[in-house]
């Protein structure tokens, strides 16, 4: 059972003046991030997604808690980069600074708007196949959907690598939730999720307990986060587990230029 001697509550430091912003918030760990920041005084906090019913449930929710920050959703899907671009343009139109980004699922397409703090939830994968990544990879007979969710995960521990080699004055961080009970599990074709559920006995997350990690990581004091390392829960480093792929400076800067090439005609 992951490490949770945390409580959100006790923890979370005043966010007076604080704006906000997350992707991914308006289901699962984001929308959970979202009401456990607003319950602190955060001055604006802003969820992105694509569904702006689900991000009207959860501004009820937050609402209901009793909480009197402003909430504003943007709508983004984030598998379109001509989407994350207008989310990117109507975020900087409506606010001069970004004072404290807490980031579930993080978008290289919206690097240049944040200037105080990145955080993106990883796990470990095997490598990143450059010559394929603009296709389906359908190749991959056996665990295929498997494998290129591997390497979405590789990428999101290298842009986080990256990110504090090429800008150290901001904190960038790879967090591991757990393994949490939401719909990325649910959804599953039936052998995928039995696997999970019989490989996580007793290890399975609620989705409030799955954001710890993530508002740990946006909230703590600078002085306990390392920059481009890797976190479990609850702000535990674990970069002594990652494999030497994980850890390679040239395959995090090869793919921050494969990034940039790919993002050229946005």
């Amino acid at each position: 059972m992951p490490n949770l001697n945390y409580n959100p509550e006790t923890e979370i430091p005043d966010l007076s003046g604080k704006t906000i912003f997350i992707t991914g918030g308006t289901n699962g760990l984001g929308a959970e991030s979202a009401l456990h920041l607003a319950q602190h005084n955060a001055a604006h906090i802003y969820i992105s997604g694509r569904n702006a019913k689900s991000a009207d449930r959860v501004i009820q929710r937050i609402r209901e808690s009793g909480s009197s920050t402003e909430i504003t959703f943007i709508e983004c899907d984030l598998a379109s980069l001509s989407s994350v671009k207008k989310t990117s343009e109507t975020f900087v139109s409506q606010t001069s600074r970004l004072r404290h980004p807490a980031l579930q699922r993080w978008n290289y397409g919206l690097a240049t708007l944040f200037d105080n703090r990145r955080d993106s939830c990883s796990t470990q994968a095997e490598g990143i196949i450059f010559d394929k990544l603009k296709t389906v990879q359908d190749d991959f007979f056996v665990g295929g959907s498997w494998r290129r969710y591997g390497q979405s995960k590789l990428a999101n521990l290298l842009y986080a690598r990256e990110l504090a080699r090429r800008y150290p004055g901001i904190i960038s961080a790879s967090i591991h939730p757990g393994v949490v009970s939401t719909g990325l599990v649910g959804n599953q074709k039936f052998l995928d999720r039995a696997l999970i559920y019989v490989t996580t006995i007793g290890k399975m997350l609620k989705p409030e307990e799955g954001a710890y990690n993530q508002v740990w990581a946006a909230t703590t004091a600078k002085g306990n986060i390392e920059n481009g390392a890797f976190y479990e829960p609850v702000g535990k480093s674990a970069h002594y587990k990652l494999g030497k792929t994980a850890k390679d400076d040239q395959l995090a800067e090869r793919l921050w230029e494969w990034t940039q090439e790919a993002l050229e005609e946005f």
